[in-house]
């Protein structure tokens, strides 16, 4: 039990890089499966380029955009977005767009691994490079005639031998792209983690605290969220059997689920903890709870869009 207990410790305090680190892993394990079964290079010059390219780069964009489908702050910008008078208050404002610059960083994890996982493995490469007319030239110059002839058939290992070694500089290519591509990738993460962090308007301790704030949050409102909905719908029914009137039942407005539904922006002068933190402290005052003078978004505090009723992003 105390070995559970530990596990589960670990898991809470770091569920975000073990999410990170799973995603990482199961994509590289779809990347291996399929290139050992499912990838065959045709090794015709026709095919080769786009049939390669085909499979380097389009699950790369399937997996970019189920990073996008998947994540609760893409639903939070878009639900709602093309109803009558809301458009302007979603679209074509700065903060939007940081937002989904973020999202897209996020979501850009699990193609990023893909196509550096098969940069390494070399197959995709070879059969896409051997098919282009300009790397063919350069690979076979100064070499016989016929090499540019019998490129497209090295990926199968059934060109002349004279020729067939050109394999191995072609994975040596798709090699180094690929490790130069993860040390770009890291090199970016650590300075755009160093610069968020040294531009937080927060301290260390603080943000802790926040964190910790928005998880309660989370679990409190989807509680409560369970348990007036559950009420609710028990008075509907028995109304509908009893054919009786509904008691008077207090539900928050569309106006109020939209309030808190907004992108959450950071002001110094009320340091707020979410939109609905925000909320129930400007219901009073009757102000808005858009755009204000001082408002900014700041990419350390992007688990507070994060934070949904539901565990999933739908």
């Amino acid at each position: 039990m105390e070995k559970f207990k530990a596990v589960l410790n670990l898991h809470l305090k770091h569920h975000n890089a073990l999410g990170y680190g799973l995603v990482t892993l199961l994509t590289a394990g779809m990347e291996k499966i399929f290139s050992a079964v499912v990838f065959e290079c045709p090794c015709t010059a026709a095919w080769n380029l786009p049939y390669g390219l085909v499979f380097l780069l389009v699950p790369a964009l399937a997996l970019f955009i189920l990073g996008y489908a998947l994540s609760a702050r893409t639903w939070r910008l878009l639900t709602g977005c093309c109803a009558s008078g809301a458009r302007l208050r979603c679209c074509c404002r700065l903060r939007s767009a940081l937002v989904c610059a973020h999202i897209s960083w996020a979501a850009a994890l699990a193609p990023v691994t893909w196509v550096a996982v098969a940069l390494l493995g070399g197959s995709f490469y070879q059969c896409a490079a051997s098919g282009s007319v300009h790397l063919v030239r350069r690979l076979c110059a100064g070499r016989d005639s016929s090499c540019a002839a019998q490129m497209p058939l090295v990926p199968c290992q059934k060109a002349e031998a004279k020729v067939q070694d050109i394999l191995t500089e072609l994975k040596a290519q798709s090699q180094v792209l690929g490790w130069i591509l993860i040390a770009a990738v890291i090199v970016f993460l650590t300075v755009f983690t160093s610069v968020s962090r040294c531009l937080s308007p927060v301290s260390y301790q603080q943000l802790k605290f926040w964190r910790i704030y928005s998880k309660k949050e989370r679990e409190i409102l989807k509680s409560q969220a369970t348990e007036h909905a559950t009420e609710l719908a028990k008075e509907n029914v028995r109304c509908f059997f009893e054919g009786s009137d509904p008691k008077e039942w207090n539900t928050p407005s569309r106006k109020d689920w939209e309030q808190i539904s907004l992108l959450y922006t950071f002001n110094p002068k009320d340091q707020f903890y979410s939109m609905l933190h925000k909320y129930v402290n400007r219901k009073e005052k009757n102000n808005s709870l858009g755009s204000a003078e001082g408002d900014a978004v700041i990419p350390v505090l992007h688990f507070v869009d994060a934070s949904d009723i539901s565990n999933g992003p739908f």
